[in-house]
């Protein structure tokens, strides 16, 4: 499993896909953080200390800087794992990769390992930015590591969701928009469940970006942390199960 996951981890970065991918998410990203601090100087901070409200540059720059990586990640989660299973179909190695002696489990774990490997650097990489402002600021440090950890798990999530789909389909741009479609189904729930007064709790708590929200505020429910570890391990049971009964057809 290691094996296959190291293996897999640096054959993301054998073709410009990863990298440009990760130099467009860095540079979106970095835009948004610069506007962002450029408009809490000049116009925010000034409010704020006039009408002493207790707010700082944690709750107004970093929360939105983690929600547009979030919505973000939406359209770029499908392109980096719409290659794990769709590809080897396409170059027909699965078959390859099936007859050697290691156990669907081990082969689908392994892909998403060298996925999680790769939401490590995604999220060291945003995790710089605010990281900056220490330089000249104080920040909530735990509503910064909130968040961190919400990013990781949301991200991790959307892994596991499109190594499923990828198994689905032998054309990559198929398999990446499968995985953007259902993503996006996911952060529509939550925008159709926060658009009335009365928020409809289901629709929330079946969305991402619900429990997603509670991370970037600072609140670290042990409900939200079980949602996205029973997402991942359902997608990644349902893959397992594919790769398992393809074996035995």
């Amino acid at each position: 499993m290691l094996n296959i996951g190291l293996s897999e981890f640096r054959r993301l970065f054998r073709t410009p896909l990863a990298w440009v991918l990760l130099a467009l998410v860095q540079l979106i990203l970095a835009y948004l953080f610069l506007v962002q601090i450029e408009n809490y100087i000049s116009t925010i901070q000034p409010q704020i200390i006039a009408s002493q409200a207790p707010y700082g540059v944690t709750d107004l720059v970093l929360t939105q800087l983690f929600t547009y990586a979030g919505l973000l990640m939406l359209a770029i989660m499908p392109l980096l794992t719409m290659r794990s299973f769709a590809e080897e179909r396409q170059n027909q190695t699965l078959s390859l990769l099936r007859a050697a002696p290691v156990s669907a489990t081990q082969i689908v774990l392994g892909k998403y390992l060298a996925l999680e490997l790769l939401v490590l650097v995604l999220v060291g990489m945003i995790s710089l930015m605010p990281l900056s402002l220490l330089i000249g600021t104080s920040l909530d440090l735990a509503q910064l590591l909130s968040a961190i950890l919400g990013l990781f798990l949301l991200l991790s999530s959307f892994a596991s969701a499109g190594l499923y789909l990828s198994s689905l389909t032998k054309q990559t741009m198929m398999a990446a928009l499968l995985g953007f479609a259902f993503l996006l189904i996911l952060a529509l729930l939550y925008f159709a469940g926060t658009r009335t007064e009365q928020p409809s709790d289901l629709l929330l708590y079946l969305s991402h970006f619900g429990h997603y929200q509670n991370f970037l505020s600072g609140v670290l429910n042990s409900t939200d942390v079980i949602y996205y570890l029973l997402f991942i391990s359902v997608f990644l049971v349902l893959t397992i199960r594919k790769l398992d009964n393809e074996r035995l057809g």
